[in-house]
């Protein structure tokens, strides 16, 4: 089993039956929440060549060949809910493209809600769609990480996505080794770790202390 690692919309999109989307943006702090998830997910996971696992990243209309041709799309994002910071909530159906564009946390939510609304206007929309989405604690921090509650995250959303790829009858497997760099989700440069460790501790992008 093996995921072919491309960290943008490329290749054949008839391909693949399953996409297993993030997007958001890495360098505005919990805004990046959905890539961290499935670069996570990627890390620990293989599955079949069927399915797709995407950084979809802030590309917007360019993912609508992906989304048209997908049976199931699974999505992660930070979303505004209005709830407690870090609160996840699972959205399914018809009420993805509601949530997606009700309140944008930033303008990419506003692409791909327009990509919904494309696939859905053609009669194209994959026939199963759950949003997996975290509510932010902060986004207005360039070049920051995720905040400590958002990060911790990303297993329960873990464990919530493959539940939901399970009743797909989408099966994935532990990895048996740790991924080389090469096999890696989304650019290397921004590899989680490595991002963190290169910022000075407790700041936030204009300097000041957290």
């Amino acid at each position: 089993m093996g995921t072919p690692n491309r960290s943008i919309a490329d290749g054949d999109p008839g391909a693949f039956e399953t996409l297993i989307l993030g997007i958001g943006n890495l360098l505005w702090a919990d805004e990046g929440f959905g890539i961290r998830t499935i670069e996570a997910l990627h890390a620990r996971y293989a599955f079949d060549d069927t399915v797709r696992i995407m950084d979809g990243g802030t590309q917007g209309i360019f993912l609508l060949p992906w989304v048209r041709d997908a049976k199931r799309l699974l999505i992660f994002d930070a979303i505004d809910f209005g709830l407690a910071p870090a609160t996840l909530k699972v959205i399914r159906g018809d009420d993805v493209p509601c949530f997606m564009g009700a309140k944008k946390v930033s303008m990419h939510q506003a692409g791909f809600q327009e990509v919904l609304s494309a696939a859905d206007f053609a009669g194209e929309l994959p026939n199963e769609l759950v949003l997996i989405g975290v509510q932010p604690e902060l986004l207005d921090d360039y070049g920051g990480s995720l905040r400590p509650i958002v990060k911790a995250q990303i297993e329960p959303a873990i464990k919530l996505g493959l539940e939901i790829l399970s009743d797909w009858n989408v099966s994935a497997q532990l990895r048996g080794k740790t991924l080389d760099s090469g096999e890696y989700i989304g650019p290397t440069a921004l590899d989680i770790h490595d991002y963190e460790s290169e910022r000075p501790a407790g700041t936030v992008s204009n300097g000041e202390t957290l």
